[in-house]
């Protein structure tokens, strides 16, 4: 398979309602989008495929509009993939997925851009391969449990209502964004309200230190799932000293940007649950490869959410459905975040998204929703 074209399309979708976390508010998702389009003939073998022709394929790069989550923001990825990812997949003989991780690796850094190009790239190689994105990272499920991720609100009233919608929608687990002055109340108002069977954790995004071991100590009794991330992405000792501190499992989130990281962190204890996030990590073969170490070692995993749009859900439900997926993830229904999504919409039955079954990520864009949000091409030859 040779590269023969990228597109990067730069779309703007508002959000059903602001999105506050404490590194931010998001009111508007600005999306890259990545279309590919390779060629393709069959080798002596028949290997290659059964005849010569085109694919097309489609990524999402889940980098924000500014460096707070990570690092990496939309224009840097932009840049990245123009500059240096997509020559580098030009000096390729065949671009199959592997390989251009391969070639990716002398790239320091930009796990988010990297992530957008190989998804893309792997929907193309698996569409002209006739096979779906869950097939083959090894998905055991058809459909995946839904959890939906609530962020910090104004009050707590407004907090419950927000809960209680979400509940009555059917999501089958509930996380609450926590901050320091935002933390001990939602959650004790979150319990009274909804009895102690709801699926119940916390996500920080680093915004804690050691020092506040107290503070979240006093989180233990409500026999939350987890807390995710409370300490700074690059404190893994931190996290161990706050593990032994703590009856709440500590999940890490930021802090696993790949499976030596997510096995360093297992070993010296600093984490009980791991969140994998596709674009964080590079992409899906290295999403893979921390499900694999988490589950030789005993650690549940569970996919998190970057607010995706249709093209990067439909990818993260085929990853959940991997055995080692034994929690709720981020998966939510489209509805959750958009009014119009550029895909067919995901949406809940019984708790539960289904998992694409179609060729590559199963799923393409609605071409009218996508020409309503967006915002600017550029189509890069190879």
């Amino acid at each position: 398979m040779k590269l023969e074209s990228l597109e990067l399309l730069r779309a703007s979708l508002p959000l059903v309602s602001p999105f506050r976390t404490s590194f931010g508010t998001e009111t508007a998702r600005d999306v890259l989008l990545l279309r590919v389009v390779a060629s393709y003939s069959a080798g002596p073998d028949g290997v290659s495929g059964a005849s010569s022709g085109e694919a097309e394929g489609w990524g999402e790069c889940v980098a924000m509009s500014d460096p707070l989550y990570s690092s990496e923001y939309v224009d840097a990825a932009a840049d990245v993939i123009r500059r240096f990812l997509v020559p580098a997949l030009g000096a390729l003989r065949d671009v199959e997925v592997h390989a251009a991780e391969r070639a990716f690796a002398r790239i320091k850094g930009h796990p988010m851009a990297k992530a957008a190009v190989e998804a893309a790239l792997l929907d193309a190689q698996l569409r002209q391969a006739g096979m779906s994105l869950g097939t083959f990272l090894g998905a055991v499920h058809e459909a995946v449990p839904a959890g939906v991720s609530v962020g910090i609100m104004d009050s707590v009233p407004e907090l419950l209502d927000a809960v209680d919608g979400y509940l009555a929608e059917g999501y089958l687990r509930i996380k609450l964004k926590i901050e320091p002055g935002w933390d001990v109340a939602p959650v004790r108002a979150v319990r009274e309200r909804f009895g102690d069977d709801l699926l119940l954790q916390v996500d920080a995004n680093t915004a804690y230190t050691l020092a506040d071991a107290r503070q979240l100590a006093k989180l233990d009794p409500f026999d939350l799932l987890l807390i995710e991330q409370p300490l700074a992405e690059d404190d893994l000792a931190g996290h161990a000293q706050l593990a032994r501190l703590l009856r709440t499992p500590v999940c890490l989130d930021e802090s696993i940007t790949s499976a030596r990281a997510a096995a360093e962190a297992i070993r010296i204890g600093a984490t009980r649950i791991v969140n994998i996030k596709p674009g964080r990590v590079g992409g899906y073969l290295e999403a893979r490869r921390i499900h694999d170490v988490c589950a030789a070692n005993g650690v549940p995993v569970w996919c998190g959410g970057m607010l995706e749009t249709g093209i990067g859900r439909a990818a993260n439900v085929a990853l959940a459905a991997l055995p080692n997926f034994t929690l709720p993830g981020d998966t939510s229904a489209s509805s959750r975040y958009y009014l119009r999504d550029i895909t067919a919409p995901f949406v809940l039955e019984d708790g539960h998204v289904r998992v694409p079954v179609g060729e590559g990520i199963g799923v393409v864009p609605d071409q009218d929703a996508l020409d309503d949000v967006t915002v600017s091409t550029e189509w890069l030859p190879s």
